[in-house]
This record gives structure tokens, sequence and C-alpha cells, in this order.
């Protein structure tokens, strides 16, 4: 399963920094029993809490943070300072605001590197396009009919025997936890979905040990996973980017 520490510190950040949630109730949906630092924050010279950069965005001036999903080719969303691209291209993620983007690395199941990006001098970037929730639910519907065609047509569950069990499973309803208490129940859906779809996704993608599978045959499946993985992401990006109007 897809984890997104930057979409679970954006949306727990932006939900304390408007008033929706208290910091002890964010801080502890974001750390539980895994240690944070947080190194490069601004007025900082060494790694911090993320407790303590929690508290400082306030001090920075920062009222939203979103989530950043970057590939190649599409950085979308990420403003253009030094090193930032690259960083969250090798993270695939990124927590950005206004004045500070923050990027993590997982050092294992107990630990993550935080390492903050000041947006200081940077020239305003437009956000992420992001659709309505209704929009990206719709999409994520008809990717799921897509992908269970394009998997069945492509011969997916001869290269990876998990993967019928798991498109069965696409059609129900789940719903992603760990999200503030007032949050869209149309995202915590669109959520649950994306990162099951995901979990189809990596299985597809993954050429099982010896299987008989040409590079031709290799070629046509990431093509045709491809729009697929792209309604993902962004379905991902629409659930945790929400925020009441």
């Amino acid at each position: 399963m897809h984890d997104y520490p930057a979409g679970r510190f954006a949306v727990w950040a932006t939900a304390w920094l408007t008033g929706r949630t208290s910091y002890d109730e964010a801080l502890d949906a974001l750390t539980g029993d895994t240690a944070h630092r947080v190194v490069g924050l601004p007025g900082t010279t060494e790694a911090v809490p993320l407790g303590w950069a929690l508290s400082a965005l306030r001090g920075l001036g920062e009222h939203r943070l979103r989530l950043v999903l970057p590939v190649p080719g599409d950085v979308r969303g990420l403003p253009a300072v030094p090193g930032l691209a690259a960083l969250a291209l090798e993270a695939g993620q990124a927590a950005v605001g206004n004045r500070v983007a923050l990027v993590p690395e997982e050092l294992g199941p107990e630990a993550v590197s935080w390492t903050a990006v000041s947006l200081a001098g940077a020239a305003p970037s437009a956000p992420p396009v992001e659709g309505t929730l209704r929009a990206a639910s719709g999409e994520l519907d008809l990717a799921v009919g897509d992908a269970a065609r394009t998997l069945v047509s492509l011969d997916l569950a001869r290269w990876n025997p998990e993967v019928p069990a798991l498109l069965a499973g696409l059609a129900k309803s789940t719903r992603a936890p760990g999200l503030p208490p007032d949050h869209d129940p149309l995202a915590l859906s669109v959520l649950g979905r994306a990162q099951r779809l995901a979990q189809v996704l990596d299985l597809a993608m993954a050429d099982a040990p010896g299987a008989a599978v040409t590079h031709a045959q290799a070629a046509a499946r990431d093509d045709a996973l491809r729009p697929l993985a792209d309604a993902v992401r962004q379905a991902t990006v629409a659930a945790y980017n929400w925020v009441p109007r």
C-alpha cells in the first residue's frame, strides 16, 4: 500500500492552521509511534522534532499546505527553487506551502526524516490543478472499469495470481483512515479506492520472477496502465487536498 507522509502532513497541518483541529490531535495523527525529524527549517541550524516544525508553520505565515505528487515530466505545484524538484521526484511526494516545502524520506518503519526547503524569493507558482471530489470520484470509477478490462486483456492473472482477487475487490466501498474527523466522507472514499487501485497497479507493473514476459508485452502493459496510474495520482491529490469551503 502506498504511504504518503507528505499527504498526512499537508492535511493535518492545514486542519490545525485553519482551526479545525487541535495541535495535540494533529501531532498525534502525524507521528503515532514513528520518530520524525526535520532539517533545513527556516530559522534552525539543526534537526528539530516534527511538532516544533508544525508550530513554526504559523510563525512563518502559512495557512495551507498541499500534497504534490510529482512524476518525471510533471512537476506542477512545485515552486522553482534549486533542488526542490529533484528532492521531491526522488521521494515521489512533497507538502508545499507558500513559505516552505517539506519532503519526507522514510528511513524504515519507525523513522521519517524531513527536508524543509525555504520558498523565500521563489516566484509564486500555480498550485496543481485540482478537480472537484465528485469529478475525481467519477474519473476513478472509470479507471477501475478500465483497469479490470485492461488487466484481463493483458492476462495479468498469468503474470501475477494475486491480481484477480484484488480486481474483485475494487468495486467494494472503502474509506481511508487517518484523516481529520471533519474531512469530507467522499474524500475518504476516493482515497480508499485510489489506495486499492494503486495496490493492483503495483502488482500489475511488477514482473513475477521467471514469468515468460517479453519486452514488447511489458511495454504494452506499461503503456496501457499509465492512464490508470495518472487517475490514481490525481484522485489521491484531490482527496488529501480537500478543505471545507
